[in-house]
This record gives C-alpha cells, sequence and structure tokens, in this order.
C-alpha cells in the first residue's frame, strides 16, 4: 500500500497516485541557463498485451538511451517518463515538481481527466494529488494507524487470517490464488487496521477498484464504470454516516473528526477514505501475485524459501525490487518551462516516474535483472521516495511476508495450472499483477497450527 501505494492508478485513476513533492532541491535546476529547443519527439506508446507482460526490455531500452522519454498512455494522453535509478531518485524529491492537478495544462487536462464530474473533484483530492502544506496535514492524520510498531503488534492477528483463508482450501488440488487469498487478505488486514465495520468489510465490492482502470468517454465501458463510480461514492458516504453515529479510537472515525471540527473539507475526507480503500489493499494483492509469479519462474529460489523462512524478510525485499506492483507513479507538474536533465519540459506537462525501470537499474544494482536473495544493500523504490514514500509500507512488508511465507508453507509443490503465457496482466496503467492466478499443489498442504495440525515455522 502507499502513497506512493496507496492508490491505484494515474492515469488509471484519471491522474492519481504515487509521487512526492516536498524534498531537496536537485541538480535539475535550470538557473540562469537557458532551457534546450522544444523538441517534439515521437511518443513511445506505454500499452498492450506484450507491454504489460514484460515491459522490461523497454525500460532497458530507454534506460540506454537517456533518463527522460516522451511517451502516451491508452487514453491518449502523453507524458515525460523518467527513466534510470539516479534520476528517478532526483524526480522524486525536485521541489520544482508538484502533485496538485491545478498544475496541469489544458493539453493534459483535455484526456487525463477520465473520472467524470463531479467524482473527479469529489474523490481526487487525496494524498497523491495534494502539494505541502496541504498535504503535510493530511499526511499526519493517518500515519500513526500505520506505524511499524503498531504493525508489529497486530502481526499474530495477520496470521490467524492468512491461516483462516487457506483452511478454506482442500488439502490439494487447484485453486484460484487471487480469488481464494491475493484479493482476499489485504482487505482483511486493512479493514482491521482502519477500523473498517465488518458490515462495511462484507458489503464491499471489489469490483469497485477498477474505477482507477482507464474507461474513456467512448469506451463501450464507460457506463459500467461510472455506477461503479456511483455506487462507491455511496458506499462512502453511508460508511461516513455510520462512523460519525458510532466513532471510536480508529483511523476511519479520527477522519471523521478532522471533517467535523474543520482539519478536512467533504471533498477531502471522501478523499482519503477512497485513498484507503482502494490502494491500500489492491497493490497488495497485485505485490502477492507479482511476487509468486517471480517465485515461479524460479523454482530454486522458491524451494529455498520454503525450507527457510528466515529469509523472508530479505527475500520480500528483492522481489519488491525485481517486479514491483507499482510500476509507475502519479503526475508530477512543472509550474513553468523547466530542464529536467537536458530536456525542456512544458509547464503543466505531465512528468511520470518509472519505478520498475529504476529498480532494474544495472548502474545501482549488479546483475540487475536477476533475482539475489543474498542482494544488500538493496534500496529499491517499490514504495517511492520523498515527502510522498508509502505511509503503509510497514504494513506492506508485513503483510507480503505473512502471504508469501504462509502460502509457500500450507501450499506444498506450488506449481502454474496453465501455461504462463495464458495469465491475462491487469489494463492499469501504473500497476503490474494479474487478475486470476491458477495454480495446483499438495498432496500434504499443512493445515494451521490453531486447526489442531502442524504447518511448520511461522513466519518471522
Amino acid at each position: 500500500m502507499k502513497e506512493t501505494a496507496m492508490v491505484a492508478s494515474s492515469e488509471t485513476k484519471a491522474g492519481s497516485e504515487t509521487g512526492n513533492e516536498t524534498g531537496n532541491e536537485t541538480g535539475n535546476e535550470t538557473g540562469s541557463r537557458s532551457l534546450p529547443e522544444r523538441i517534439e519527439p515521437v511518443p513511445i506508446e506505454l500499452y498492450g498485451a506484450d507491454y504489460k507482460r514484460d515491459p522490461y526490455p523497454l525500460y532497458a531500452e530507454l534506460r540506454e538511451r537517456g533518463p527522460v522519454h516522451r511517451v502516451r498512455f491508452p487514453s491518449g494522453v502523453c507524458a515525460w517518463l523518467v527513466t534510470g535509478y539516479e534520476a528517478a531518485h532526483q524526480a522524486l524529491t525536485d521541489a520544482r515538481l508538484g502533485k496538485h492537478h491545478s498544475r496541469g495544462n489544458a493539453a493534459w487536462r483535455a484526456r487525463a481527466s477520465i473520472m467524470p464530474e463531479p467524482q473527479h473533484s469529489q474523490l481526487q483530492v487525496h494524498l497523491l494529488h495534494q502539494d505541502p502544506p496541504k498535504h503535510t496535514s493530511m499526511r499526519r492524520l493517518i500515519t500513526d494507524a500505520f506505524a511499524p510498531q503498531r504493525v508489529e503488534a497486530l502481526r499474530p492477528h495477520f496470521q490467524v487470517m492468512a491461516d483462516a483463508l487457506l483452511d478454506a482450501l482442500p488439502a490439494t488440488g487447484r485453486a484460484d490464488l487471487v480469488d481464494a487469498f491475493a484479493a482476499r487478505f489485504p482487505f482483511q488486514v486493512l479493514a482491521e487496521v482502519i477500523g473498517l465495520p465488518r458490515e462495511f468489510e462484507d458489503r464491499f465490492d471489489r469490483d469497485w477498484g477498477k474505477v482507477v482502470q482507464p474507461v474513456g468517454p467512448q469506451d463501450p465501458g464507460r457506463a459500467a464504470y461510472e455506477a461503479r463510480l456511483r455506487g462507491l461514492q455511496q458506499y462512502i458516504a453511508d460508511l461516513v454516516a455510520h462512523k460519525r453515529g458510532e466513532r471510536g479510537e480508529n483511523l476511519l472515525s479520527r477522519l471523521v473528526d478532522a471533517r467535523d471540527d474543520g482539519r478536512l473539507s467533504q471533498e477531502e475526507l471522501d478523499s482519503m477514505i477512497f485513498q484507503l480503500l482502494v490502494a491500500g489493499q489492491e497493490p497488495v494483492t497485485n505485490q502477492i501475485t507479482t511476487a509468486l509469479i517471480t517465485l515461479l519462474r524460479h523454482p530454486a529460489h522458491l524451494a529455498a524459501l520454503a525450507d527457510r523462512p528466515e529469509l523472508l524478510p530479505r527475500a520480500i525485499e528483492e522481489l519488491l525490487r525485481h517486479d514491483s506492483a507499482f510500476e509507475l507513479t502519479t503526475w508530477r507538474f512543472f509550474a513553468e518551462d523547466a530542464d529536467l536533465h537536458g530536456t525542456r519540459i512544458p509547464a503543466g506537462d505531465s512528468v511520470i516516474v518509472s519505478l520498475c525501470a529504476a529498480n532494474r537499474d544495472p548502474r545501482q544494482f549488479a546483475d540487475a535483472d536477476t533475482l539475489d536473495f543474498d542482494r544488500t544493500p538493496n534500496p529499491h523504490l517499490a514504495f517511492g521516495h520523498g515527502s510522498h514514500f508509502c505511509p503503509g509500507a510497514a504494513l506492506a512488508r508485513a503483510e507480503l511476508q505473512i502471504a508469501v511465507g504462509t502460502l509457500l508453507r500450507r501450499l506444498p509443490d506450488l506449481r502454474l495450472d496453465v501455461p504462463e503465457s495464458e495469465l491475462a496482466w491487469i489494463p492499469a496503467v501504473l500497476a503490474r499483477g494479474v487478475d486470476r492466478l491458477p495454480v495446483t499443489y499438495g498432496p500434504g498442504a499443512a493445515m494451521s497450527p490453531r486447526s489442531g495440525r502442524s504447518g511448520g515455522c511461522p513466519v518471522v
């Protein structure tokens, strides 16, 4: 989950998601230098089944060409993509780059605002679209709920949740691990952490998460998209009314209190709840799937991790680096024409950072395309960097350690039940993952310790 993971999809969400604003000034300042003459290169298309299946060859080619590239997304909106670790690190802390949508120019606004009104104004003013000082005050409202100490205290409870989901599977056979586990476990954890009442947990429709996948005005699926938006917005309104009557010591109640005492507007409250519900669990779902697919491609690593659960913390960091579920950040904008690593960027054009391209940069990571559980240090950017660094990073790490460790422990001989070429990668612009992950496993899957049968070492 992030602010870098706390929202899914950028253009995939009408321009909403990760990144950062505040931070150190970088060496990209224009000073008194004249800007390079504006050149409009032919945009590189960042979409299509082949690209979503494996974007890394393209990212390698782009890194070799330079750090900044003109790209086009499925909606037709063009942006400037930053590749390479050092360039990404600098962009994520470049004080000249802001996140608020008011910075976008007319060309960006014409195609990027996929979410219609009134929902765009009412659901898109969350943390990922704010600049300081508003961003600072809004972020302060949520950090305690995701503090590492609190996450560690709740870890045993999360383990019980994971085991209960796998208890429902047959001892041997086949399953879709998205439907049976990856789509359920992160949402159950999120509900616990933010104080989502059980009746609202049961009522939440995962299909609402598709509101962050781009559906243009002329798309045949536009009506269904807008229906999802209205359904989710009504759910949020009902949840706010419930929490206002219930009160309590939990994050959702504290956010409602902040609205009532004037620290948040109604639109900011609704947007933050929208961000929590959609970005607080879908990225973890996707990261579970990308991690499992990576391990299934590397059976020796899978076997080592199953035999030695003490490797999990380091292995999860490497799996995050090797194939991050948060592929790209959301939009950033210069307030005036600016130079970015030798490329002239017009004011209001969108700048997007490729986290996945940065994490495979061989100038930062030796043998960058190799999965290496012994890699240290491992300063990957999977959770972003700077002021928009994912506030839920500690929670996401715990969830991933528990999820991967429990699946490998409980489902021996895990393997894909379909050719890998048949896996359908989600079309979300910023995110990587699959909607279905059919596997076979067993025999001999161990039940959880609380169900009376041994299950090996608990996840550390």
